[in-house]
């Protein structure tokens, strides 16, 4: 019987042990997180510094190698954007903005863009392709001063804050009236996980304190949207890449295999926009969403008045 595991406020089950760190299924938070959490200033450094020179050395790099893929996707989220949204409501704020390629995109379709990146490396990145970004964390202070957007997108931002609620907060007081959010995160204790646990005997390779502080799925990224004041409107998934594993290919700590399951996946996707079916593919990543499979946790939501 798993222990359960009290720290500060919060308290759950613990689902696994890694790097002295305790990942419990939090009853406080609704969402399962490590303990103890680093602090706001613990984690700084590392972004600031750190994240793009050694935790992801390669991640520039293949953006660049990516871009045609990603275009393809960004391209999907800014048509659905488009379909909520007014043709005069065309200014979005990208928290966690990276390499910039997602804005790029977006200024490329006429959209007013900006960006908030902490990584010093990702910002000049950015600048360079002609991006307007602020080079620092969201705070309260900062957000005061960054205005009003009809669009505040989040990717792979939630899972390494340490207060992902009030992040989420903050992103609502940006937003215009009837404005959307767009959050990304790690489908993370996915049934597919599970069973590579079960059947393969595979240790929780995606928990990776303490850059990666939350763990969300589908149910515990809704219910967080939710109470910060969104109405979801799209619960969507990404490519179950997991599932490569589970046929055999152990791309876990093998890049080169990895790169090459990555690389089937965009062929899969490619494939799909060629012949006109890109809603095909949609339909699909929504089906698997209602199951809780797939990669990561895509949710569009809408600023409740």
């Amino acid at each position: 019987m798993n222990k359960i595991k009290k720290w500060q406020n919060h308290t759950g089950v613990v689902l696994d042990s890694v790097k002295g760190f305790d990942v419990i299924e939090c009853e406080t938070c609704g969402f399962k997180h490590i303990v103890p959490i680093p602090t706001a200033e613990e984690m700084e450094e590392v972004y600031r510094e750190e994240y793009y020179s050694i935790e992801k050395p390669l991640y520039l790099e293949r953006t660049k190698e990516d871009l045609d893929w990603w275009n393809l996707v960004y391209s999907e989220r800014y048509d659905t954007f488009e379909e909520y949204l007014q043709p005069d409501r065309r200014r979005i704020l990208d928290i966690g903005s990276g390499p910039g390629a997602f804005l790029l995109h977006g200024k490329q379709r006429g959209w007013q863009t900006l960006g908030i990146e902490p990584s010093r490396q990702a910002v000049d990145y950015s600048r360079k392709l002609g991006l307007e970004i602020v080079e620092d964390f969201l705070t309260e202070e900062t957000a005061n001063k960054l205005g009003k957007f009809d669009v505040v997108h989040m990717s792979e931002v939630l899972e390494h804050i340490p207060d992902p609620k009030s992040m989420l907060q903050l992103a609502r007081h940006l937003l215009t009236k009837g404005g959307l959010v767009c959050v990304v995160v790690p489908n993370d204790y996915n049934p597919f996980q599970y069973a590579l646990r079960m059947s393969c005997g595979y240790e929780p390779w995606w928990v990776a304190p303490p850059h990666h502080i939350n763990y969300f799925d589908f149910e515990s990224l809704n219910r967080l949207l939710e109470i910060s004041g969104f109405e979801v409107l799209i619960r969507e998934a990404t490519f179950p890449i997991d599932m490569f594993l589970l046929m055999g290919d152990n791309y876990v700590g093998n890049d080169k295999l990895g790169q090459q399951c990555h690389s089937k996946r965009k062929m899969f996707e490619y494939n799909l926009n060629e012949s006109g079916l890109s809603h095909v593919k949609s339909q699909l990543y929504r089906a698997l969403a209602q199951f809780g499979i797939g990669r990561e946790v895509v949710l569009f939501g809408k600023k409740e008045d």
